[in-house]
């Protein structure tokens, strides 16, 4: 596989893991609503004012991650947010199917998203604007 693949590679999975971290943090916001997000994190053993950190890093690392700007540290800020996640869902048993999810979902995103720290912005990302030296010409 040469560099260029391992770019696009990249940039699938980037936009993969924006798009749900930015479903998820919206769907929390806008279709369950704080009062009830702070309720479910408070009955799962969470302070409720988690469910804020939680929806501000989901909608805005799920943006960031998509436009591909610091997609290395945003994949590996999303981790304690999924560790969080698996451990909700941990006693509900392997498949996400089951009732209530089970862990295999969140373990997932864990690797994927250790990859995307790995792997960095990929093609198409505006780190890769910012972050471009200029070269100097040779003589």
């Amino acid at each position: 596989m040469n560099r260029q693949n391992n770019d696009y590679a990249a940039t699938v999975l980037r936009l993969t893991l924006g798009t749900i971290f930015l479903s998820h943090g919206l769907w929390k916001l806008l279709t369950l609503g704080l009062p009830t997000t702070v309720g479910f994190f408070e009955q799962q053993g969470f302070p409720g004012w988690t469910a804020y950190l939680v929806i501000a890093g989901e909608v805005g690392g799920g943006a960031l991650m998509i436009l591909g700007v610091q997609t290395r540290a945003i994949a590996l800020l999303m981790l304690p947010i999924l560790l969080g996640a698996l451990k909700v869902h941990l006693p509900n048993g392997f498949v996400f199917s089951y009732p209530n999810g089970g862990w295999e979902y969140p373990a997932f995103l864990i690797v994927a998203s250790g990859v995307q720290a790995l792997l960095g912005d990929g093609a198409y990302a505006l780190g890769n604007v910012f972050n471009r030296r200029p070269r100097l010409a040779h003589a």
